[in-house]
């Protein structure tokens, strides 16, 4: 990616402490429109921790977050998520007794022009909004490859299908900044190489992407460029070309298939 294209994401020095521990250290980085980014590194690095803090989940203990000019730090994850930073999470987050169509309306409503006044008097506007979200549900639906699940309890699905239906609710949300972690977690070779491709579609929509994620074939396969963490700080940043080749994530993270053959 170019380096001419805007910074969306800047995070600033940011510190996370979870009473003596310190879970992400002076952590500094940019996220820029159009790219795939990738935070990686061994359990604990601290990835997900700075997922919470910029989607709000947790406070920083230092530091600060601006997502196009605006100061995160402080915000509500529901705030977040209307600024356009909308995320999965490494666990399957779905209403499991609604429907996989219902579960879709939910994210859909997130946008919804439509005031509380106007929704209990059940007035035209509401009515006409109601069906143009459950046509649009269907639209995202498609796009991830579930429509045929529509009207399917979400429990029901096999767990690779949940993983797709959490991300359908996040594109219902209309994500600017889209934050998948672990999206890939649990599917088989199959259904991943199908992500992959998915999440090429989601990107020529506009859509800027960071991810953290274990799958090192499909990390390598998406990412423009790969913050490697190890105890909370970055140790590597670059292209993924660069980061195969980096003594200190081979050593902390990637093991010895990454090293380089002699």
């Amino acid at each position: 990616m170019s380096g001419a294209r805007t910074a969306e994401l800047i995070v600033n020095n940011l510190t996370i402490r979870f009473g003596g521990l310190t879970a992400v250290d002076e952590l500094a980085f940019e996220v820029r429109a159009g790219e795939v980014v990738a935070l990686i590194g061994p359990n604990g690095a601290g990835k997900t921790s700075a997922f919470n803090a910029i989607t709000g989940y947790v406070e920083p203990s230092a530091g600060e977050m601006r997502y196009r000019g605006t100061r995160l730090n402080g915000l509500k994850p529901n705030a977040v998520a209307a600024l356009g930073l909308v995320r999965t999470f490494q666990k399957t987050s779905v209403f499991a007794s609604q429907t996989v169509h219902a579960n879709v309306l939910i994210g859909l409503h997130l946008r919804s022009n439509q005031r509380p006044l106007a929704i209990l008097c059940g007035l035209p506007s509401v009515q006409r909004e109601e069906k143009e979200l459950a046509e649009r549900a269907l639209e995202v639906l498609n796009f991830v490859g579930l429509s045929s699940r529509a009207r399917q309890i979400a429990a029901s699905l096999p767990y690779g299908e949940l993983r797709l239906l959490e991300l359908a609710v996040a594109l219902a949300a209309k994500p600017r900044l889209l934050l998948l972690d672990e999206p890939v977690s649990g599917m088989n070779p199959v259904e991943t190489q199908s992500f992959m491709a998915l999440l090429a579609r989601i990107r020529a929509q506009g859509v800027t992407v960071l991810l953290v994620e274990h799958d090192m074939n499909m990390v390598m396969g998406v990412s423009d460029r790969i913050l490697c963490l190890n105890h909370g700080r970055i140790i590597a940043a670059g292209a993924p070309a660069e980061i195969q080749k980096n003594p200190d994530v081979i050593r902390a993270y990637l093991g010895d298939r990454f090293m380089p053959r002699t």
